[in-house]
């Protein structure tokens, strides 16, 4: 596993160039398109080979929506997925390949929609993740799942839309349990948005410098504790690892029971792949968080 202990400022003096590197993940590998062929691929089978409910409203919006595949049992946990794209690209059906792992190991499955930017700015995104959720658990008699177990995850930006779920206050503006979230398996992501203000990623965005800040749930108070699931892959930019492990130590600091861990041969698209697989070591700390945890109240 890296462990890298740079200056978490040190970004500040860096040339555009070398900023704009470290926070694309695409510098690391030689293509996109073999990952995103097989995003498409596993999603397809996944609805070939499992039952699931399409397009169903969280909200009144027409991005507003989430795909749902349920376990056997009316009784199981449901994890929520985010998917990632620098809140810009993409949209749940690339991710819905989760589900061939997840199902299979008696665990419900939602891929979440959500508003692109330039539509929408970050923090809207991160309040329709919220109410999202708010609105998937109320669907748990209908659906079948229980909703006492219920986990947030995602990758890249989606990991840090997971991450805002972790944050205070938020619970209290939306009226609903501060027991909402039983634990959370972040992958990837990036918790502190102040670098990129400067970079190509923030044309869509928009984000000023004090966005940034109040965005970046490395900065935030935290919720009570949940357990959570830290990890990145071996083939990503440094600044993935340095922040993925920053924002872990913050999380224990806070009391939160975390597990890192760094995905051997693994890189930034390719990770997600290991949720719910027994065959990794990421997916059996995934399982194990999901069998293991304190029934939210």
């Amino acid at each position: 596993m890296s462990n890298l202990t740079a200056d978490p400022n040190a970004w500040r003096d860096w040339p555009i160039a070398r900023l704009e590197r470290e926070y694309s993940p695409s510098s690391c590998v030689p293509s996109l398109d073999p990952f995103l062929a097989a995003y498409t691929r596993g999603s397809a089978e996944a609805l070939a080979n499992l039952s699931s409910r399409r397009n169903l409203s969280w909200g009144d919006g027409a991005d507003e929506v989430f795909d749902f595949f349920p376990a056997a049992s009316p009784d199981s946990p449901l994890l929520i997925f985010f998917h990632g794209g620098y809140w810009q690209e993409h949209s749940k059906d690339d991710v819905l390949f989760v589900a061939s792992k997840c199902v299979p190991c008696g665990i419900a499955y939602a891929s979440v929609n959500y508003t692109l930017a330039p539509q929408a700015t970050v923090s809207t995104i991160v309040d329709q993740c919220r109410r999202a959720v708010i609105s998937i658990s109320r669907q748990a008699p209908e659906l079948a799942f229980n909703r006492r177990h219920l986990f947030v995850a995602g990758s890249s930006a989606g990991a840090h839309l997971a991450s805002m779920l972790l944050v205070e206050g938020w619970q209290r503006e939306q009226r609903t349990s501060e027991n909402l979230i039983a634990g959370a398996i972040l992958l990837s992501g990036v918790y502190d948005l102040q670098p990129l203000v400067s970079t190509y990623i923030n044309q869509a965005l928009k984000m000023t410098a004090t966005d940034a800040i109040a965005l970046s749930p490395i900065k935030l108070r935290l919720a009570a504790p949940v357990p959570v699931v830290v990890a990145w892959g071996e083939n990503e930019p440094d600044e993935f690892k340095r922040q993925s492990q920053a924002f872990a130590n913050v999380l224990r600091e806070s009391a939160f029971p975390v597990k890192t861990l760094e995905a051997c041969g693994a890189n930034h698209f390719d990770i997600v792949s290991e949720i719910a697989d027994t065959e990794t070591a990421l997916g059996r700390l995934t399982l194990d968080l999901i069998a293991g945890d304190e029934p939210a109240r």
